[in-house]
C-alpha cells in the first residue's frame, strides 16, 4: 500500500516508495462552498437497498439518491465498525505495523448507575491512548480548517469507547451521542454526550440503554417490548439535532457527519412500519428489522426534506454509505441462527470450506446481496459497501462509477472538495475528479483491510487474495467473474497468486499479521474496574 502525502496547496501529491509523482490541477472553490453531509450506515449490508435488488424493505429515499447522483459500485469498508470508522476518520488502512488504539467498549456503562463520574473515565481513556501527534489529519479537521461548521451526531468516533479531548482534536465544531459503543447496542439511552457534557435522557432509566438478548425467544421478545424506562428512542434524538445544526447553519458551508445506529442491532424499534404490519413472509421479529431500515430510509427523506426547504439542496453534497457488511440480528430457531450454520445441515460456516451464504442461512432479506461472507469477514459480503454521492450542482445524475474506492478514500475527497491548504499523509486517494465527470487523478492499483482471520488485497482487475491466517490458506478470486467467491483460482494461476502475496505482504509492512484485526488494539493499560 502506498502512503501518499498531500500537499493540496501546491495541487500535487507524492506517493512513495518507488511510486512517480502526479500532479493535478487545483478544483476551483464556488464562492459558496458545497455543504457536505456524510450519512453512516451501521452494520447496512448492501443487499438491503432497493436499487442493490431488496425484495422485501423498500427504500425510495436512498434509492432516489442513487438516481440523482453517483453510485459506486466497487467501494470498500473495514470488516467492523471500529477499524472502519477510524479508516474513514484517518484516512489510513488497518493494515499497519502501527495498528489503530481500540479501546474497550463499555467504558462509559457504569457511569449509568453512579459509579464512575465522566472525567475519570475520561482520563483513564486519555492517559492509556498515545498522543496524538501534532501533524496527524482527521476528517472532521479538515472540513474545519477549510472553513467549515463541522458537526458529527451518533454513534460518535471509532471507539469502542472514546473522549471529548479526541473529539476536539479530530474536529468536531459539535457533537451529539454516544462515546462509547457498547452503550450503543441499545437505543434507548439514561444519557448522551453533547460537547463534553453528560445530558441526561429523561424517562430513559436503563444502564444498558435497554438493549435486549439474541436470538430471539419468548423471553427476550418480552424483554425487547418491555417499555419501563424506555421513553426516548436515540435515533430520534439524533435526527432532532441533526435538522436543527442544518437549520442553524443553512448561511455558511457546513459538514455534518451522521453516524446513525440504524440498523445495528440488538432489533429495537418503537413501532412496526406499516409496510411489514401485514406481511405474512416475515417473523414478528424480522418486521421489527425491516422496520429499522426504512427508519433510515425515512430518515434519509427527512434531511432531503429540509435540504430542500432551505433551498440548499442544489449546492449539498450528500454522501451515502455504511461501515461494514451485513449482520442478522434476528436470528430465532428454525429461521436463521447464530453462531451462523447451514438450516439444512447444522454445519458452521467457517468461510474457507463452507462459505456464508443468504440461501443456506435462511437469512430472508439476502442482506449481503448474494455474495459470501457477513460482517467480521473479508470475504465480500463483511467489506463490499454501498456508497452514493448527491451534488446536483456538479455531479450528474444516474451516474455509475466502476472504480476501485476506499473508505480511506474520503478523507483526501473531502480535502479536495473543501480547498484544504495543509499537506497530510493518507493511504487514500481522492476520488473528487470522478465525482465532477473528470479523469485526473491516480487510481488505486489495489486496496487492503484487515480481518479476524488476515488481511485482504483487491486489485483494480478485480482480483482478490484473501487470508485465515490460522489455517494457512491463501484464495485466489477474480471477482469480474465470481463475486460470489466461489472458486479458488489459486492453483490455477500460481504467477498471480505469488504475485499478489507480495503485494499483500508489503501493504501489511512485511508482516501478514498486520492485518489480523484485534479488538484491544495496542491499548493495554486500561483498569479492569472500568472494562465491564
Amino acid at each position: 500500500m502506498n502512503r501518499i502525502i498531500f500537499l493540496f496547496a501546491l495541487s500535487s501529491f507524492v506517493l512513495f516508495p518507488s511510486c512517480k509523482s502526479n500532479t493535478n490541477e487545483v478544483k476551483k472553490v464556488e464562492d459558496r462552498k458545497p455543504n457536505i453531509i456524510l450519512i453512516y450506515a451501521d452494520d447496512l449490508g448492501i443487499g438491503l437497498l432497493g436499487h442493490e435488488g431488496q425484495k422485501i424493505i423498500n427504500t425510495p429515499h436512498i434509492d432516489k439518491l442513487a438516481e440523482e447522483g453517483l453510485r459506486f459500485k466497487n467501494a470498500y469498508s473495514n470488516m467492523l465498525c471500529a477499524p472502519a470508522r477510524a479508516s474513514l476518520i484517518t484516512g489510513l488502512t488497518d493494515c499497519l505495523a502501527k495498528q489503530f488504539e481500540i479501546t474497550p467498549g463499555a467504558m462509559y456503562k457504569k457511569m449509568s448507575a453512579g459509579q464512575y463520574e465522566k472525567e475519570g473515565v475520561e482520563n483513564t481513556i486519555n492517559a492509556a491512548l498515545t498522543p496524538i501527534p501534532e501533524n496527524q489529519v482527521f476528517l472532521g479537521q479538515v472540513a474545519k480548517e477549510a472553513g467549515y461548521k463541522t458537526a458529527q451526531i451518533g454513534k460518535l468516533e471509532w471507539g469502542f469507547s472514546a473522549t471529548d479531548h479526541q473529539m476536539k482534536r479530530h474536529g468536531w465544531d459539535y457533537y451529539y451521542g454516544y462515546l462509547d459503543h457498547v452503550r450503543a447496542h441499545g437505543f434507548y439511552p439514561p444519557f448522551l454526550f453533547e460537547n463534553g457534557k453528560k445530558v441526561d435522557i429523561d424517562g430513559n432509566t436503563l444502564a444498558n440503554s435497554g438493549k435486549s438478548g439474541e436470538p430471539e425467544t419468548p423471553e427476550n421478545y418480552r424483554e425487547r417490548h418491555d417499555m419501563a424506562g424506555k421513553e426516548k428512542y436515540s435515533q430520534n434524538l439524533f435526527m432532532d439535532k441533526a435538522l436543527n445544526f442544518i437549520d442553524q447553519n443553512k448561511n455558511t458551508p457546513f459538514f455534518l457527519y451522521f453516524p446513525t445506529q440504524l440498523p445495528h442491532g440488538p432489533v429495537a424499534i418503537p413501532e412496526i412500519h406499516a409496510e411489514f404490519v401485514n406481511d405474512d413472509r416475515l417473523t414478528q421479529i424480522e418486521k421489527e428489522y425491516a422496520s429499522m431500515v426504512k427508519m433510515l430510509d425515512d430518515n434519509v427523506g427527512q434531511i432531503m426534506k429540509k435540504l430542500k426547504g432551505l433551498n440548499i439542496d442544489d449546492n449539498t453534497m450528500v454522501i451515502f454509505t455504511a461501515d461494514n457488511g451485513h449482520e442478522i440480528y434476528y436470528g430465532q430457531e428454525g429461521r436463521v441462527v447464530k453462531p451462523y450454520a447451514n438450516i439444512q445441515t447444522g454445519e458452521r460456516f467457517d468461510n474457507v470450506e463452507h462459505k456464508y451464504y443468504s440461501e443456506l442461512s435462511g437469512d430472508v432479506f439476502d442482506g449481503n446481496g448474494g455474495q459470501a461472507g457477513m460482517k467480521r469477514s473479508n470475504l465480500q459480503g463483511g467489506i463490499r459497501v454501498p456508497l452514493i454521492f448527491r451534488w446536483p450542482a456538479k455531479i450528474k445524475a444516474e451516474a455509475v462509477s466502476e472504480r476501485l474506492v476506499a473508505n480511506y478514500d474520503l478523507l483526501g475527497t473531502l480535502a479536495e472538495t473543501t480547498g484544504f491548504s495543509k499537506s497530510f499523509t493518507t493511504d487514500g486517494i481522492s476520488f473528487y475528479d470522478e465525482l465532477i465527470g473528470e479523469s485526473k487523478n491516480a487510481r488505486h492499483e489495489s486496496v487492503v483491510y484487515s480481518s479476524y482471520t488476515g488481511p485482504t488485497l483487491i486489485t483494480n482487475e478485480g482480483w482478490k487474495i484473501r487470508t485465515d491466517l490460522e489455517k494457512d490458506v491463501f484464495e485466489l478470486f477474480y471477482l469480474p467473474d465470481d463475486f460470489r467467491e466461489e472458486k479458488n483460482l489459486a492453483i490455477d494461476n500460481p504467477e498471480k497468486m505469488e504475485a499478489l502475496k507480495k503485494q499483500l505482504l508489503t501493504a501489511c509492512e512485511g508482516d501478514f499479521k498486520n492485518g489480523l484485526f484485534s479488538n484491544m488494539g495496542s491499548i493495554i493499560n486500561i483498569p479492569d474496574m472500568v472494562k465491564k
